[in-house]
C-alpha cells in the first residue's frame, strides 16, 4: 500500500490537467495545435472537474483539494458565461429582420429542407455555408428563388474545395455586393431602405482549427479579418465560425463592440454542432454577432434534416423603424 504522502502526490498530479485548462480559459492564452481545438471542449472538462476534486478530498491533500476546487469554479464560471442574460425589457417597436444561417454539409443537405426553413421561419436573410454549383442548382429547382428572390453567391476559387463557396439569398434587394477575405468564400451584402444605415449582412465561414498547426493559423487569420462594427453600417456576421464562446480568438471579435445574438436573450449556451451519427460531441460553432444598435427581439436553433449545424433563426429590430 502506497504510503500518504505518494497518494497526495498524486492527487495532485492529477488535478493539474485541469488547473492548466482553467488557466488557459482564463487568460484566453490558449496558440497553436492542439490548444486551440481541445479550448471547444471546455464544457466537458467543466463537467468532468469534479473527478480529481474528489480524489484530492479522498487524499485528503489540502494542496490538491484547492487546486482541483480553483479549477472547478474557473470552468464552471466560464460555461455558465455562455448562456448570457436576456435583457429585461422587451425589445423596442420598429423594423424586423429576421436573419437564419445554414450549413449544406458540403452541399449534401437536400434542398427541400433548406426550402422549409426559409418558409417556415419566414426569413428574410439566409445566410449559406458550403455550398456546391450543384447545391445551388438543387436549392433554386426547390424553389428557393421564389420565397428569397435576391442573392449573392460567391464562387469556389479555383483549386479550392467546391463546398468552400458561400451565398446570401434574401427577400428584399440587395445594394453593395461584397466577399470578406477568408480561406472560405464569405460575401457580404447591404439591404438599402428604411431610415437610419444600411444593414450589412455577411456569410461568416471560418476555416476549421481541429487539424494541425497551419489550419490553426488559418482559423485565426478568418477571425481576424472579420470586419468590426461601424457607424456608417449595421453590420451582422452570421454563421459557422468554427469558434466556441470559449476561444480567445472569437471573444476579441465581441469586443470589437459585437452582440452574440444568442447570448443577448439568455441561449449562449445552446450547441449548434454535432457528428450526424453520434450524439457527442456537441459544440456551439454557429452564431449570429450584430451591431449593438440592432436590438434582438428573438432567437431559435433549428434543426435542419442532412445537416450537422442547426440553423440559428434570429429576431432582430432595425433602429429608427
Amino acid at each position: 500500500m502506497a504510503p500518504p504522502c505518494d497518494h497526495r502526490r498524486w492527487a495532485v498530479a492529477a488535478a493539474v490537467p485541469w488547473a492548466v485548462w482553467a488557466v488557459l480559459r482564463r487568460t484566453g492564452t490558449e496558440r497553436g495545435f492542439p490548444l486551440v481545438p481541445a479550448l471547444a471542449f471546455t464544457p466537458y472538462a467543466a463537467g468532468t472537474a469534479v473527478l480529481p476534486l474528489a480524489v484530492a478530498v479522498r487524499a485528503r491533500s489540502r494542496s490538491a483539494t484547492l487546486l482541483a476546487a480553483a479549477s472547478t469554479a474557473v470552468l464552471a464560471a466560464a460555461v455558465r458565461s455562455h448562456r448570457g442574460r436576456p435583457a429585461v425589457a422587451p425589445p423596442p417597436e420598429g423594423r424586423r429582420l429576421r436573419i437564419a444561417t445554414v450549413s449544406l454539409r458540403r452541399g449534401l443537405v437536400p434542398a427541400e429542407a433548406v426550402v422549409e426553413l426559409a418558409r417556415r421561419h419566414e426569413v428574410d436573410v439566409l445566410s449559406v455555408q458550403e455550398l456546391t454549383p450543384e447545391a445551388e442548382q438543387r436549392l433554386l429547382a426547390a424553389g428557393l428563388a421564389e420565397l428569397l428572390p435576391h442573392a449573392h453567391v460567391v464562387p469556389a476559387r479555383p483549386g479550392s474545395e467546391p463546398a468552400a463557396s458561400g451565398a446570401v439569398w434574401s427577400r428584399m434587394p440587395l445594394g453593395a455586393r461584397s466577399a470578406v477575405p477568408g480561406g472560405f468564400e464569405q460575401p457580404a451584402v447591404r439591404l438599402p431602405g428604411g431610415p437610419g444605415p444600411e444593414v450589412e449582412v455577411t456569410a461568416v465561414h471560418t476555416r476549421p482549427p481541429a487539424t494541425s498547426p497551419a489550419a490553426v493559423r488559418g482559423w485565426a487569420e478568418d477571425l481576424a479579418a472579420l470586419p468590426g462594427p461601424g457607424p456608417a453600417v449595421l453590420r451582422v456576421l452570421a454563421g459557422d465560425f468554427n469558434a466556441t464562446l470559449d476561444h480567445a480568438a472569437l471573444r476579441a471579435v465581441l469586443r470589437r463592440g459585437y452582440l452574440d445574438a444568442a447570448r443577448a436573450v439568455g441561449r449562449g449556451h445552446v450547441r449548434t454542432w454535432s457528428p450526424l451519427r453520434s450524439p457527442v460531441p456537441r459544440l456551439g460553432l454557429d452564431h449570429v454577432l450584430v451591431d449593438p444598435r440592432l436590438a434582438v427581439a428573438g432567437c431559435r436553433f433549428v434543426p435542419v434534416a442532412g445537416s450537422d449545424h442547426r440553423s440559428v433563426v434570429v429576431d432582430l429590430v432595425l433602429p429608427g423603424g
